[in-house]
């Protein structure tokens, strides 16, 4: 602190990592970050993947002296991941579960079964209202393909959508998590532009660790080398963003990252590098306007495309949803036609041959499987519908309205 008007946050982001039996090393890397975080007495530390409550616990345990406030976001089959530490009282806490998060059958990823969310926490400093805010939205997987386009879209624009109606009492807006987005994909602009959120990063008056701010780089031996072979320096999929609203203004006075393996260890705190940003927040004489992320203009083209995405989405949505369907009603109909058959049998119609009751129990148990498996999807794709075309909705209604309002 610095006088009454003038106040210096210390915010550290990191994705862990942390798949509970799953990922390397997990407890020695977890005991690593509880460590740094002791010596390094950031005011805020929003963390992502924290999948098991025992490593939050662990976490909490360790971390208490240093940071007396804690909140564990709980969400989804295996829970959301997101946690936060912090020096000062956490006031309020919200919870908001993305619409669409991937898809149940899709084992190998798992989205679908963190459900992915946005926390919110609301804190006071020196008479500063914060909305904090920590999110992990869905994975890439495959960026020539990218199947989940659609997905990540919804929840940007959800995230989005959230933040604008849930900071209107706030002074100072800040975000952190792993938005599993390049800084040039349609869907931080989209963020940025709707939100009015600003990037520490690009604002940094100084900046200290990986080239371009990358936090999955090649060099970490937690990473998958060959999803990065066309990014040879990394990508930047880890943000902080902030921004000031009523009458103060927020500088980014430094961020740094982590540049792999932890100081005297052979392995990283985690595959992701962790994100640490100093902010200079400051009150100003007079009440400033909501800042803008970009020219409407702009942001007419940035909904425009990303509404053109949500629409691929959506007929893909729609296609899946009637193949299933027309999957159920074939199954539906193999078990009539057997049930005729059997019925025949019964009645007397196929007197003098052999009734071939294994071969009628096995197709039975296939038709039924068949069903239930089709007609889940098929339930699962229709609220998959629902969702792709009530943001495609929404989003049209933005761009009637900035069309009109030039």
């Amino acid at each position: 602190m610095e006088g009454n008007s003038t106040l210096q946050l210390r915010i550290f982001d990191l994705n862990c990592w942390a798949i509970r039996y799953l990922s390397k090393r997990r407890q020695e890397r977890v005991r690593l970050i509880g460590d740094m975080l002791c010596r390094e007495h950031f005011d805020l530390v929003l963390l992502q993947e924290v999948w098991s409550e025992w490593d939050y616990s662990g976490l909490n345990a360790k971390l208490g002296g240093c940071y007396p406030f804690s909140h564990y976001f709980r969400s989804g089959v295996i829970g959301s991941g997101l946690c936060v530490f912090s020096r000062f009282p956490i006031l309020d806490t919200l919870l908001y579960q993305y619409s669409l998060n991937g898809y149940p059958y899709m084992l190998q990823h798992g989205d679908w079964f963190c459900g992915k969310s946005v926390g919110l926490i609301i804190i006071k400093i020196s008479g500063i209202v914060f909305n904090v805010y920590v999110t992990h939205l869905h994975a890439e997987y495959c960026r020539e393909k990218d199947a989940y386009l659609p997905h990540r879209l919804v929840q940007a624009w959800e995230l989005a959508q959230f933040i604008r109606h849930t900071s209107k009492a706030a002074d100072v807006v800040l975000l952190g998590g792993d938005l599993n987005m390049h800084p040039e994909d349609v869907g931080i602009r989209l963020l940025r532009g709707w939100t009015g959120l600003r990037d520490a990063f690009t604002e940094a008056a100084c900046f200290e660790g990986c080239e371009d701010g990358c936090t999955l780089i090649p060099n970490n031996c937690f990473t998958i080398k060959a999803e990065l072979m066309p990014f040879p320096l990394g990508i930047r999929i880890d943000y902080i963003l902030y921004k000031a609203i009523s009458s103060f203004t927020v500088r980014c006075e430094e961020l740094k990252t982590t540049m792999g393996r932890a100081p005297g260890m052979d392995i990283p705190f985690s595959d992701h590098e962790a994100v640490m940003a100093t902010l200079h927040i400051q009150r100003q004489g007079q009440a400033a306007g909501v800042p803008v992320g970009m020219a409407e203009p702009m942001l007419v083209d940035v909904v425009t495309e990303a509404r053109m995405e949500v629409g691929v989405g959506l007929r893909a949505a729609q296609q899946q949803r009637y193949s299933m369907g027309r999957l159920a009603i074939l199954a539906l109909l193999l078990l009539l036609l057997q049930a005729v058959a059997a019925l025949g049998t019964l009645t007397g119609l196929g007197v003098g041959q052999p009734f071939p009751k294994l071969t009628f129990s096995l197709l039975a148990f296939l038709a039924i499987g068949v069903l239930l498996l089709a007609t889940g999807l098929h339930l699962f794709h229709t609220i998959e519908v629902k969702m792709l075309q009530g943001t495609e909705e929404q989003m049209r209604m933005v761009l009637r309205v900035l069309q009109e309002h030039p």
